[in-house]
């Protein structure tokens, strides 16, 4: 009764926390910085983040979730930890029970790993449920009806398409690819056609600002700063949105074919429901300009972004876990 109930999606590129009667309390990204010498945690979160690609050479700043799923078992455990922390304060005589999501496509040593590293940091019960499920959650679609509903989650590491029917997943396909290989297309980009040097910061940046799925009209400019690759001196480019369309598009092909594979999958009868309802599309990634247009036109269903796309996944946790015997059927538990 007095302790918390605690809803975590634990993204690669940020960490959100729900908490039951509260909603969202927390959004970070998922940085953790170290002190080389003695593995110290200096800093965690947002703190961290600004010293990506600007630490000196003892202390190293790091995302422990790589593709959607535990790279780092110890620094996701500090991160966890750092959460619950945060949540509960300092010293808490209650432990929380706690919710994790986790991609769809991970194997059982995987789920077992957060599910320790849950417990680890402080947890009294940890539970697991798939990010699919807790999008369309968060989405509001009523998926405990026996109709076809299809969610796409796109996310920084890891992009989840699944179609769901009677509180379950039917058919499901995940690719690790997502806004950090956007991100890295750019940087290639950019460095192969202008000798230019940037970092995931700018690559970010680039592609919040003039990114696009389609190319746009009129194009957008934009100034990159970065370093010469063949002089080593500091250097400007501009850059226009064609291009950098032009630099992401196998990238997002590669997302649009786990959909695809996902159709491919879907018994007919549901296949008419996706139709009738569109694809709903969820994820921070999914918020790149055009992108539900593309995807429209490449598989001929209609695709819509969800209201609050970076914010489905965590809410669709935190209600699991305030209607925890509603979902029974759908969650792992430990």
């Amino acid at each position: 009764m007095f302790s918390k109930r605690i809803g975590i999606d634990l993204g690669t590129a940020n960490s959100l926390v729900y908490v039951a009667g509260e909603g969202v309390v927390l959004n970070e990204p998922t940085v953790v910085a170290v002190a080389i010498d003695d593995n110290h945690i200096v800093a965690v979160g947002n703190e961290a983040k600004e010293m990506l690609g600007r630490t000196p050479g003892t202390i190293m700043a790091l995302r422990p979730m790589k593709d959607g799923v535990i790279a780092d078992y110890v620094m996701t455990e500090a991160i966890l930890s750092y959460f619950i922390s945060k949540v509960c304060g300092k010293t808490y005589l209650f432990k929380p029970e706690v919710m994790v999501c986790v991609p769809s496509g991970v194997t059982q040593v995987e789920k077992r790993a957060v599910l320790d590293a849950t417990l680890s940091a402080g947890a009294k019960v940890a539970y697991l449920i798939e990010e699919p499920l807790a999008a369309a959650i968060g989405a509001k679609i009523p998926i405990a009806l026996p109709s076809g509903n299809m969610v796409v989650d796109i996310g920084g590491g890891s992009s989840e398409a699944a179609v769901i029917s009677l509180g379950g997943i039917v058919a499901h396909h995940s690719v690790r690819v997502g806004g950090n290989k956007i991100d890295e297309a750019i940087t290639f980009y950019i460095k192969k056609r202008y000798n230019l040097l940037i970092g995931e910061r700018t690559s970010e940046e680039v592609k919040i600002k003039i990114g696009s799925a389609i190319k746009l009209t009129p194009e957008i400019k934009m100034d990159v700063r970065g370093r010469d690759s063949i002089t080593g001196l500091p250097r400007t480019v501009e850059i226009t949105s064609t291009e950098i369309t032009e630099a992401i598009y196998n990238t997002l092909y590669a997302i649009i074919g786990s959909v695809k594979g996902v159709l491919e999958q879907t018994p007919p009868e549901l296949a008419s429901d996706i139709i009738d309802k569109g694809i709903v599309m969820a994820g921070g990634t999914s918020l790149l300009q055009n992108l539900d247009k593309l995807m429209t036109n490449v598989t001929g269903v209609p695709c819509h972004v969800a209201e609050d796309p970076l914010l489905c996944t965590v809410k669709g946790t935190g209600i699991a876990i305030e209607n925890i015997d509603l979902y029974k059927r759908s969650i792992t538990k430990k």
